[in-house]
Protein backbone atom coordinates (compact mmCIF):
# COMPACT_ATOMS: atom_id res chain seq x y z
CA UNK A 1 0.00 0.00 0.00
CA UNK A 2 1.41 3.40 -0.91
CA UNK A 3 2.38 5.66 1.94
CA UNK A 4 1.38 9.26 2.35
CA UNK A 5 3.78 12.12 2.85
CA UNK A 6 3.89 13.84 6.24
CA UNK A 7 3.19 17.20 4.57
CA UNK A 8 1.63 18.01 1.23
CA UNK A 9 4.02 18.95 -1.56
CA UNK A 10 3.57 20.05 -5.13
CA UNK A 11 5.69 19.39 -8.18
CA UNK A 12 5.56 19.20 -11.96
CA UNK A 13 6.57 16.15 -13.94
CA UNK A 14 8.83 16.63 -16.96
CA UNK A 15 7.17 16.19 -20.34
CA UNK A 16 6.29 12.57 -21.12
CA UNK A 17 6.70 11.23 -17.59
CA UNK A 18 3.53 9.60 -16.25
CA UNK A 19 2.33 8.77 -12.74
CA UNK A 20 2.01 5.09 -11.82
CA UNK A 21 0.40 3.38 -8.81
CA UNK A 22 3.28 2.55 -6.41
CA UNK A 23 1.90 -0.92 -5.56
CA UNK A 24 1.58 -1.88 -9.22
CA UNK A 25 5.18 -0.96 -10.08
CA UNK A 26 6.84 -2.62 -7.08
CA UNK A 27 7.28 0.47 -4.90
CA UNK A 28 4.77 -0.07 -2.07
CA UNK A 29 6.61 2.25 0.36
CA UNK A 30 6.52 5.19 -2.01
CA UNK A 31 3.97 7.98 -1.84
CA UNK A 32 4.34 8.71 -5.56
CA UNK A 33 5.98 7.11 -8.61
CA UNK A 34 6.50 8.48 -12.12
CA UNK A 35 7.75 6.50 -15.11
CA UNK A 36 9.87 7.66 -18.04
CA UNK A 37 8.21 7.25 -21.44
CA UNK A 38 11.12 5.35 -23.06
CA UNK A 39 12.44 2.19 -21.36
CA UNK A 40 16.11 1.26 -21.84
CA UNK A 41 16.42 -2.41 -22.82
CA UNK A 42 13.30 -3.27 -20.82
CA UNK A 43 14.04 -1.13 -17.73
CA UNK A 44 11.89 1.94 -17.14
CA UNK A 45 13.58 4.90 -15.47
CA UNK A 46 11.50 6.08 -12.53
CA UNK A 47 11.15 8.82 -9.97
CA UNK A 48 9.86 7.91 -6.52
CA UNK A 49 8.91 10.15 -3.62
CA UNK A 50 8.64 9.26 0.05
CA UNK A 51 9.16 11.11 3.31
CA UNK A 52 8.84 11.13 7.06
CA UNK A 53 8.86 13.44 10.08
CA UNK A 54 12.30 14.57 11.22
CA UNK A 55 13.73 16.11 14.35
CA UNK A 56 17.27 17.46 14.24
CA UNK A 57 18.38 15.51 17.32
CA UNK A 58 17.45 12.07 15.92
CA UNK A 59 19.76 11.80 12.93
CA UNK A 60 21.38 13.90 10.24
CA UNK A 61 20.53 13.91 6.55
CA UNK A 62 23.86 12.12 5.99
CA UNK A 63 22.74 9.41 8.45
CA UNK A 64 19.51 9.00 6.50
CA UNK A 65 21.40 8.82 3.22
CA UNK A 66 23.75 6.19 4.63
CA UNK A 67 20.72 4.21 5.84
CA UNK A 68 19.40 4.19 2.27
CA UNK A 69 22.74 2.86 1.03
CA UNK A 70 22.70 0.08 3.64
CA UNK A 71 19.13 -0.93 2.68
CA UNK A 72 20.17 -1.01 -0.98
CA UNK A 73 23.12 -3.27 -0.10
CA UNK A 74 20.61 -5.81 1.24
CA UNK A 75 18.98 -6.23 -2.19
CA UNK A 76 21.71 -5.28 -4.70
CA UNK A 77 25.37 -5.93 -5.43
CA UNK A 78 28.38 -3.69 -6.00
CA UNK A 79 26.68 -0.77 -4.23
CA UNK A 80 28.94 2.29 -4.33
CA UNK A 81 28.33 5.88 -3.28
CA UNK A 82 29.72 7.76 -6.28
CA UNK A 83 29.16 11.17 -4.70
CA UNK A 84 27.42 12.91 -1.82
CA UNK A 85 27.02 16.57 -0.98
CA UNK A 86 25.02 18.89 1.20
CA UNK A 87 23.26 22.01 -0.05
CA UNK A 88 20.74 24.57 1.14
CA UNK A 89 20.83 26.50 4.39
CA UNK A 90 20.65 25.73 8.09
CA UNK A 91 16.90 26.37 8.00
CA UNK A 92 16.35 24.36 4.79
CA UNK A 93 19.12 21.80 4.47
CA UNK A 94 19.35 19.28 1.69
CA UNK A 95 21.59 16.43 0.67
CA UNK A 96 22.12 14.65 -2.61
CA UNK A 97 23.88 11.41 -3.35
CA UNK A 98 24.59 9.33 -6.43
CA UNK A 99 24.73 5.56 -6.02
CA UNK A 100 25.80 2.95 -8.58
CA UNK A 101 24.84 -0.70 -8.16
CA UNK A 102 24.07 -3.99 -9.88
CA UNK A 103 20.70 -5.67 -9.46
CA UNK A 104 18.56 -8.30 -11.11
CA UNK A 105 15.35 -6.66 -12.32
CA UNK A 106 12.74 -8.74 -14.10
CA UNK A 107 15.19 -11.64 -14.24
CA UNK A 108 17.82 -9.54 -16.05
CA UNK A 109 21.06 -8.30 -14.45
CA UNK A 110 21.31 -4.51 -14.71
CA UNK A 111 23.83 -1.78 -13.99
CA UNK A 112 21.74 0.93 -12.31
CA UNK A 113 22.23 4.41 -10.90
CA UNK A 114 20.19 6.20 -8.26
CA UNK A 115 20.24 9.92 -7.66
CA UNK A 116 18.76 10.52 -4.22
CA UNK A 117 17.84 13.96 -2.91
CA UNK A 118 16.81 14.62 0.70
CA UNK A 119 14.95 17.87 1.33
CA UNK A 120 14.17 19.11 4.83
CA UNK A 121 10.95 21.13 4.88
CA UNK A 122 8.70 22.78 7.41
CA UNK A 123 5.00 22.07 7.44
CA UNK A 124 3.28 25.21 6.15
CA UNK A 125 0.30 24.55 8.47
CA UNK A 126 2.51 23.86 11.52
CA UNK A 127 6.04 25.35 11.29
CA UNK A 128 7.10 23.36 14.37
CA UNK A 129 6.88 20.17 12.30
CA UNK A 130 9.88 19.34 10.13
CA UNK A 131 9.98 16.57 7.59
CA UNK A 132 12.41 15.06 5.14
CA UNK A 133 11.17 14.39 1.64
CA UNK A 134 13.24 11.86 -0.34
CA UNK A 135 13.20 12.10 -4.13
CA UNK A 136 14.87 9.28 -6.05
CA UNK A 137 15.66 8.81 -9.72
CA UNK A 138 16.56 5.24 -10.72
CA UNK A 139 17.94 4.67 -14.22
CA UNK A 140 20.17 2.31 -16.14
CA UNK A 141 23.77 3.46 -16.34
CA UNK A 142 23.30 3.83 -20.12
CA UNK A 143 20.26 6.09 -19.74
CA UNK A 144 21.50 8.29 -16.89
CA UNK A 145 22.91 11.09 -19.02
CA UNK A 146 19.76 11.46 -21.15
CA UNK A 147 17.41 11.53 -18.12
CA UNK A 148 19.46 13.69 -15.73
CA UNK A 149 18.03 16.97 -17.09
CA UNK A 150 14.46 15.73 -16.54
CA UNK A 151 15.25 14.93 -12.91
CA UNK A 152 16.83 18.34 -12.39
CA UNK A 153 13.74 20.00 -13.90
CA UNK A 154 11.54 17.93 -11.59
CA UNK A 155 13.64 18.86 -8.52
CA UNK A 156 13.34 22.58 -9.29
CA UNK A 157 9.54 22.25 -9.20
CA UNK A 158 9.26 20.57 -5.78
CA UNK A 159 7.96 22.65 -2.88
CA UNK A 160 5.42 22.75 -0.07
CA UNK A 161 1.82 22.68 -1.27
CA UNK A 162 -0.15 25.46 0.32
CA UNK A 163 -3.35 24.12 -1.31
CA UNK A 164 -3.31 20.81 0.56
CA UNK A 165 -3.04 18.18 -2.22
CA UNK A 166 -0.05 15.88 -2.61
CA UNK A 167 0.80 15.22 -6.20
CA UNK A 168 1.80 16.68 -9.49
CA UNK A 169 0.76 20.01 -10.83
CA UNK A 170 -1.09 18.93 -13.94
CA UNK A 171 -2.03 22.45 -14.94
CA UNK A 172 -5.74 21.66 -14.83
CA UNK A 173 -6.38 22.69 -11.22
CA UNK A 174 -6.21 19.09 -9.94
Amino acid sequence: MPTTLPIPIEFSLPEGWRPAPPDEVGAPGAAFVALHPEPDAGFTANITIDGDFWTDDEETLADMAEGSVERLRQVAESVEVAGRGEFGSEDSPGLGQRITFSAVVGGVPRELVQSQVYLAMQDVADPHKRVVIRLILTVTAAQEESVRGDFQEFLRSVGPDTGGAVGPDTGDGA
